[in-house]
């Protein structure tokens, strides 16, 4: 007897429906074709275990399983299921009535319990998209599929429920979620805040103005002054997720299987922090079978590069792409797969090996050149990527023991979102940009242009500091980013000062 079932393939962020045929006829041979995987094929020892351990009959005749579209590799354990059903009902221990209103995914344990899987978003997606009626998967995945509207999703804790829904001798409760619930507990729902830190107000204030801009931003200062700190906060002064931007973000943690069971939908912006020693592959995504990278993982949300120096220079260079393009593609000689990369890059480093240059307190040990040296291993065109240098300098004791909480993160946030929305009615017209930071060269003449007194101030500026030609854009988008905090239809020229402090590393002799 012949017997459709139907799973999912992800490649990239997408699923793609595999066609599972399974034939049962004469004869004693295990067939199963369709570019599987080794995972794939395990998969009939899993089931032969499973069916003894739940009383059922594993058939005593010829199995030829065909998944199909068949030059579609297949991977993973997530078929188990999707075959062992077809099997069940081509070897008539299940009636095959409503197999083709669902689409079936989970892994069998060998006393038939089903395992979560990855990608359990995207494929909900795509078969609310090809008129499934629904999605039966492990109980585990179940809230994650349930935020795709007009699609029933069922969790299952075994092979058994799956068969008895199947059959209709078992009713199963629908998973539901509450996107509006969902959204509406997260929106402060943050273990740090601003009002946390004590002094610090310039730095705070360069973040501000990275979160309404979407700036890339550097911070560079001795050890203990409060760069991580301050970087891990930057998330809580950013706007909300929309519910666009949340799914997109989920698919992505849902493919690299990196979605908790209680966390069915990201709704905070992700904040991703890999150590220096992140190899390239890890950072940007790849493999043989391609994952998504931390640049992926931190798609609407902050990459915070920590000690951005000790990074290997290579793992650096592999980013400038993926910052400019906001995409990472990663091609393979059989197919090519692209994931999301739009994040704001946020780093810090020690001015020097020892950390002490330029402390206000501590002496610098570093011999003459050393200091040059270790921001040389930056390179220039990653460093041209990040619109605003800050100096972090430590804060004194008064400051530390002032009782008095600094402005809280929702206060900074309210104004980060009304500069947003500004920029979302100026580039309305612009499909794909958002934010002063992705703006062209083309484009800062017309929403960037300075009268003359204002260019007057630019010109003495990158004279006096030595100031670098690629300073010269970076400082217009960061100026107009600042006028649309004050929401001034032009940019001012203290809007245009205070620019070009946030310029620290392009100095001549900064390094001395």
């Amino acid at each position: 007897m012949l017997v459709k079932t139907f799973g999912s393939a992800v490649y990239g962020i997408k699923a793609t429906t595999v066609t599972v045929e399974v034939n049962v006829s004469r004869g004693i041979r295990f067939l199963l074709v369709g570019l599987p995987d080794n995972a794939v094929k395990e998969s009939q020892h899993r089931m032969v275990s499973a069916f003894g351990n739940l009383d059922y009959k594993w058939p005593g005749k010829q199995i030829v399983i065909n998944m199909a579209p068949a030059d579609i590799k297949k991977e993973g354990s997530a078929y188990d299921l999707t075959i062992a059903v077809g099997i069940l009902a081509a070897s008539e221990q299940l009636t095959p009535d409503v197999l083709e209103d669902y689409l079936i995914m989970g892994e069998l344990s060998l006393d038939g319990g089903l395992q979560p899987i990855k990608g359990a978003l995207p494929i909900a997606l795509q078969a609310k998209a090809e008129g499934f009626k629904g999605f039966i998967l492990p109980e585990k995945n179940a809230a994650e599929a349930a935020v795709v509207e007009g699609l029933e999703v069922y969790g299952a804790h075994n092979l058994r429920e799956v068969v008895e829904f199947l059959d209709g001798n078992r009713q199963m409760e629908r998973k539901v979620v509450d996107l509006k619930a969902m959204f509406e507990a997260n929106v402060d729902n943050y273990l740090f805040d601003f009002e946390d830190v004590k002094g610090q107000e310039t730095v705070k204030r360069a973040l501000e103005i990275a979160a309404a801009g979407g700036h890339n931003a550097i911070m560079i200062g001795p050890p203990g002054a409060g760069k991580t700190m301050l970087a891990k906060r930057l998330p809580t002064i950013m706007p909300t997720l929309s519910l666009d931007e949340a799914l997109e973000t989920t698919k992505i943690h849902s493919v690299a299987g990196k979605i908790e069971k209680e966390d069915s939908l990201i709704t905070r912006r992700p904040f991703r922090s890999p150590h220096h020693t992140i190899s390239d592959v890890a950072l940007v995504g790849g493999g043989a079978w391609p994952q998504p990278g931390e640049i992926s993982l931190a798609h609407n949300g902050v990459l915070f590069l920590d000690e951005l120096p000790e990074f290997k220079r290579t793992v650096l260079e592999v980013m400038r792409q993926p910052l400019e393009d906001r995409v990472i593609t990663i091609s393979r000689a059989r197919f090519t797969v692209e994931y999301p990369a739009s994040f704001m890059m946020i780093a810090s480093m020690n001015p020097c090996p020892c950390g002490y240059y330029n402390h206000p307190e501590k002496e610098c040990v570093c011999s003459p050149g050393i200091v040059q040296k270790y921001l040389n291993k930056i390179s220039g065109p990653l460093l041209d990527r990040i619109d605003i240098h800050i100096e972090v300098i430590p804060v004194p004791f008064e400051k530390l023991a002032e009782a008095r909480k600094a402005e809280s993160s929702s206060i900074i946030r309210e104004r980060v979102i009304n500069a947003r929305k500004i920029q979302e009615e100026r580039f309305q017209d612009n499909p794909g940009l958002f934010s002063n930071a992705q703006m062209s060269s083309k484009m800062l003449g017309r929403y960037c242009a300075l009268e003359k007194e204002g260019l007057e101030m630019l010109k003495i500026a990158m004279n006096k500091l030595g100031l670098s030609a690629r300073a010269y854009d970076r400082i217009l988008k960061v100026s107009r980013t600042i006028a649309d905090l004050e929401a001034s239809e032009h940019i001012q020229n203290h809007h245009l000062a205070e620019a070009i402090n946030y310029r620290s590393l392009d100095r001549e002799n900064w390094a001395g």
